[in-house]
């Protein structure tokens, strides 16, 4: 070979070395996260992506090619749980050393494409975002203000609660999809832990009449600080609990705590610590990344999308109570609610808390946030202290406000004070104390409050033996093709009743034939609680007291929960 020839070898491998070189980034994986409004894509690289994009229809496609970049991942991929994307495969690409990616999607959309560096601690690499919108839906029924339907003819004067809305709490499970949270020793994700525990809370508090919970995310996505504020606006929350479990650069710390917003600098360094790395949640997820340097080298347990609200005092109430309660079932990392200056101020309409639920860093505790018993202490204790909030201080219009302040009444021509007590339940004398009456003048129009839970004043009987209960007989004529099952429903009476009162041999019954039905006999009824119903309002219902269903269920409380069953006493 003569040097000529050697140095132009040389010179060839050089520059097949360089070209390969220049090659060198590779898609590595691939991974889908479908969420509620988008559906998020994200492809793991070895280094930082050079790409361009644009998007076909008939049929909709977006592509996307990688500059200067091999495979790795496994294609195509089938999309079987998004609104929007179907498939992921390859195609020709224009150009040597170009990959191309085609995304088939069910309809057009208008993607959002960004690249997120590696991760401080090294869980995640290089990466090339894809954002893919859903189609916008039509408000469902789940979002829409209840409404009382109109009341009857016959009905006109009958209670008017004061309100009957429900207390929306929204409840937002902290980290999601790309962005795991503070990790455990184990490798245990916050993520999971906020979601199972935020899932309880939402649970406890959708079983309560006059409450519902709105999930921020329902599943392992990712979900933009800004627009967990925006679904508990769109929801009208009238208070927003977000889910964490703390993390810290050392493993000793440990411990519950229940944060509230200020503007001033945090007091503690594990509160320094929650300002310094907040950004870090949006950093992993990416997006609108907030500004300001990062010296963290910690997987962040960032608060995400807490809200200040205006009214400082009632948030910081509504924490203390929940500290309180979580006090009761897990160790407290402080004993008093804590302060920490974050940069996402989005509702200030909303007074907000956010609840971490022990230290995710800290070996034992680690294990206790990813035991079921545990999270369902936690989350009861969290549920406990909202439900005293707003059983102390209810929102007007709710139904809790309407529990508390009593059933009102708009007074018709023609009605007494006496009508309305024995309508209600409720004496006179009670009455007037409650709307402050001097006088037993009432004005058309007139609306009163009926104080819950008072049995109509009783007469003084002159013996000192009760008087037993008189009977209450009619006769019933038998119809062709009844039987005494049929009769014994219709009358609410035991067929055992019929049998001894009528005194007969066998159940055979002749068309034409009398029988005596003794209606003091009546079995009671039953009836099972629904969302947005009280006692007051079900003794309405059927015409009895509050008093006769607390004794007949010896209720040691007015609470009830959806789904219960309650004797009804015979009036």
């Amino acid at each position: 070979m003569s040097v000529r020839t050697f140095f132009q070898v040389v010179v060839l491998g050089i520059g097949l070395f360089g070209s390969l070189a220049s090659w060198a980034n590779e898609l590595k994986s691939i991974r889908v996260w479908p969420a509620p409004d988008e559906t998020r894509v994200v492809l793991d690289m070895k280094g930082e992506a050079a790409y361009s994009y644009f998007t076909l229809t008939k049929p909709y496609r977006l592509v996307v090619d990688l500059k200067k970049t091999s495979l790795k991942a496994k294609l195509p991929i089938s999309v079987g749980n998004s609104a929007i994307l179907k498939k992921i495969r390859s195609s020709g690409a224009p150009e040597k050393g170009t990959f191309r990616l085609v995304f088939e999607t069910k309809e057009g959309t208008t993607p959002k494409l960004f690249t997120l560096a590696p991760t401080p601690d090294g869980h995640y690499g290089h990466r090339l975002v894809l954002d893919l919108p859903h189609a916008k839906k039509k408000p469902t029924d789940v979002f829409k203000k209840k409404t009382q339907p109109s009341p009857s003819v016959e009905n006109h004067e009958a209670q008017l609660p004061s309100g009957n809305d429900d207390i929306i709490v929204a409840i937002d499970p902290g980290h999601g999809g790309e962005d795991p949270g503070s990790i455990g020793p184990t490798r245990k994700y916050e993520k999971n832990v906020t979601l199972d525990v935020s899932k309880r809370v939402a649970a406890k508090i959708n079983a309560t009449p006059g409450m519902r919970a709105v999930l921020t995310r329902r599943g392992d996505y990712f979900v933009n600080l800004n627009k967990r504020s925006e679904i508990a606006r769109k929801n009208k929350a009238h208070l927003l609990v977000s889910i964490h479990a703390d993390g810290f650069h050392k493993p000793q710390p440990r411990g519950a705590s229940v944060w509230v917003l200020n503007t001033r600098r945090a007091n503690s360094e594990i509160g320094r610590w929650i300002e310094q790395t907040e950004k870090q949640s949006e950093l992993l997820g990416g997006g609108d990344v907030l500004s300001g340097d990062n010296d963290d080298q910690y997987l962040s347990m960032a608060v995400l999308d807490l809200q200040f609200s205006h009214s400082q005092k009632e948030g910081y109430d509504v924490a203390s109570r929940v500290l309180k309660e979580l006090g009761r079932v897990t160790t407290l990392h402080k004993s008093r609610p804590e302060h920490a200056s974050l940069a996402v101020l989005k509702s200030p309409d909303i007074p907000s808390l956010l609840v971490e639920t022990g230290f995710i860093t800290n070996p034992k505790e680690e294990r206790l946030l990813n035991s079921s018993s545990h999270q369902n202490k936690l989350a009861t204790a969290v549920y406990k202290g909202v439900l005293q909030y707003f059983n102390e201080k209810p929102p007007e219009g709710t139904l809790f406000a309407s529990r508390k302040h009593g059933i009102k009444h708009k007074v018709t021509s023609g009605q007494s004070l006496s009508i309305i007590a024995q309508k209600y339940r409720t004496s006179v004398s009670a009455l007037k104390k409650a709307n402050g009456l001097k006088s037993n003048t009432l004005k058309v129009g007139q609306v009163l409050t009926i104080p819950g839970g008072k049995a109509p004043a009783s007469k003084t009987v002159a013996v000192n033996k009760p008087q037993p209960a008189k009977a209450k007989i009619v006769t019933h004529k038998v119809q062709r093709g009844e039987f005494l099952g049929k009769i014994a429903d219709k009358y609410g009476v035991t067929v055992a009743s019929i049998r001894s009162e009528n005194k007969l041999r066998s159940d055979s019954l002749a068309v034409g034939q009398k029988l005596k039905i003794n209606l003091s006999s009546r079995k009671a009824l039953k009836h099972t609680v629904k969302r947005g119903e009280f006692l007051g309002k079900i003794a309405n219902q059927y015409g009895v007291s509050v008093d006769s269903i607390r004794s007949a269920n010896k209720l040691s409380s007015d609470s009830l929960a959806v789904g219960q069953t309650l004797i009804i006493p015979r009036s």
